[in-house]
């Protein structure tokens, strides 16, 4: 094994589609986990098993460490304090304090409590860097991660506390603390209680930390690696799903499909605009209402760029995620720890808990939501738009004057997009320093993660909005059809919104097509006809 064990197969899209995420068993060796495991024990609890060959090897790594923690030289991290104290030399009654103390002290989170699947990343993402034999803990430390883990167990970690440098330091002290038996969690059930009550329910013996485990069990960029790995799952269907809206607003709107001939899109090579532009010629591919206008009579001599230039737009934030999972490959495949144990045996410091490399990618994709998302939005007021909606009535509305449409709804997109444009703002620009100096340069990774998490909320709920109003759209083109694969998701929309009549309630309307997206629905409807979409 190198140091850098194996990588996880290439991203794709079905790497993390919901046909390739099953509970099954996942193995946690020394081998990098990939995509889909991380997303299947986060989201939907798969139970994870330990290789056993992995741990012999795990035992034999702790041997070095046992080895220098009875050495009078000090070795940081075994015998010795922690950043600024890393010269205090600590002696051998006292190093079981000194653990623990490290893990209550860095445990020190606040503000609201993450999410359920985040936690659970960051704990198989720590169990996994545990696996690798690098880290110097003991056998029983990482079987105990998986016990948790297996059992449902998810401690209570805070929004603030991590400047993504010596790791996400303090939410992966709070897990910490739940192995020690200690601090808050939530059970199975989603009911709060003391980690050690959990524990004892679950048959799970705390775990009395040795030297090194400590530091072991909380330097890692694993919660922004996380929260990264499973924005790449919701941007593989959000992004197909972009592609989706925009084949119903060129229809609806009476938009060509000619400038997405493949011929036009070779022209500029670039990968995620060909794969954006071959999913809308198979959504729009049969259109009645394309064919409707097409031919010299068509007085449109082209479209306006949010309908024409949707698969440069929406291909560059392909490229963009494909970017970004290719170094979330990379971090998946590494072993972050500090010190870490090499493999001819020094115990050595180093800076691979940086997450300078995590925190550039999220803000990247932060960016491309956002641009998404506000092309998305221009496409819904144009549908709104009697001066630019070739016929259709002002804002959609059933009697004009007396009802409003969907007036509202696009100003609910735009609320959303101008947050989005905040939030494309980087965080990994700027840095705190901390520990007396000695972590003078920080990434700001974890900040990073945790608003792109907002901004991948944003976007599905701004794709939901044109979606439901493409579908009003083509239902008002009447006796005129729409093609198969956007007329399905049109269908799929009626099941939770009802089409064109007077002002009605409009949120449950929204929420519902949301939910929509959120679960594939709308992906898996077009792709029923239109054949796989990417």
């Amino acid at each position: 094994m190198s140091l850098s064990h194996a990588a996880p197969a290439a991203f794709s899209p079905a790497s993390v589609s919901p046909a390739a995420v099953s509970p099954a068993v996942v193995t946690v060796g020394d081998g990098a986990v990939s995509f889909a495991d991380l997303v299947a024990v986060a989201r939907l609890d798969a139970p994870v098993v330990l290789d056993p060959d992995a741990l012999t090897r795990v035992a034999a790594t702790r041997r070095i460490i046992d080895g220098l923690a009875s050495d009078v030289k000090p070795h940081y991290g075994i015998s010795t304090g922690f950043g600024a104290l890393a010269t205090t030399f600590i002696t051998s009654d006292r190093r079981a304090q000194l653990q623990a103390s490290l893990v209550r002290s860095h445990a020190a989170g606040s503000g609201p409590e993450v999410e359920r699947e985040v936690v659970r990343a960051l704990m198989l993402l720590r169990l996994s860097t545990l696996m690798t034999g690098r880290t110097g803990v003991r056998p029983v430390t990482a079987e105990t991660y998986a016990a948790v883990l297996n059992a449902g167990i998810t401690p209570v970690v805070h929004e603030y506390g991590s400047l993504g440098c010596s790791g996400d330091l303090a939410p992966l002290a709070h897990c910490a603390l739940t192995v020690m038996g200690e601090g808050r969690v939530r059970d199975a059930s989603g009911t709060i209680m003391d980690g050690g009550e959990a524990l004892a329910a679950a048959g799970i013996t705390p775990v009395v930390l040795a030297e090194k485990e400590g530091l072991a069990l909380i330097n890692g960029t694993d919660g922004m690696l996380g929260m990264l790995v499973l924005a790449l799952a919701d941007l593989t269907r959000l992004l197909t799903t972009a592609d989706i809206a925009a084949a119903m607003s060129v229809e609806a709107l009476l938009g060509t499909d000619a400038t997405f001939a493949a011929d036009l899109q070779a022209l500029r090579p670039q990968l995620g605009q060909a794969a954006s532009a071959g999913n809308l010629r198979a959504l729009l591919a049969g259109s009645p209402l394309l064919a409707s206008h097409a031919g010299p009579e068509d007085p449109t001599v082209q479209d306006a760029y949010s309908l024409r230039c949707s698969p440069q737009v929406h291909g560059a934030a392909r490229d963009t995620a494909d970017h970004a999972a290719l170094i979330a490959g990379r971090e998946l495949a590494s072993a972050v720890d500090n010190p870490v144990v090499t493999l001819d045996g020094r115990v050595q410091s180093n800076g691979n808990f940086h997450g300078a490399p995590v925190g550039y990618v999220l803000d990247f994709l932060a960016i491309a939501a956002a641009d998404v998302a506000s092309m998305s939005e221009r496409r819904t007021d144009r549908h709104l738009d009697a001066n630019r909606n070739k016929g259709l009535p002002p804002f959609l509305a059933h009697e004009v004057g007396v009802d409003s449409g969907l007036m509202i709804a696009q100003y609910t997109a735009a609320g959303i997009v101008s947050e989005l444009k905040r939030l494309a703002v980087p965080a990994s620009v700027d840095s705190i320093p901390s520990s007396a100096m000695q972590e003078d340069h920080v990434s700001m990774g974890w900040a990073a993660a945790r608003k792109l998490r907002h901004s991948i909320d944003g976007l599905q709920r701004v794709l939901a909005i044109e979606i439901m109003t493409a579908a009003r759209s083509l239902d008002l083109r009447a006796p005129m059809l729409p093609g198969a694969a956007t007329g399905a998701v049109r269908d799929l929309v009626r099941t939770v919104a009802d089409g064109p009549g007077h002002d009605r309630f409009l949120s449950p309307e929204i929420e519902a097509v949301v939910e929509l997206v959120a679960s594939g629905a709308v992906t898996a409807a077009a792709a029923s006809v239109a054949g796989p979409l990417v």
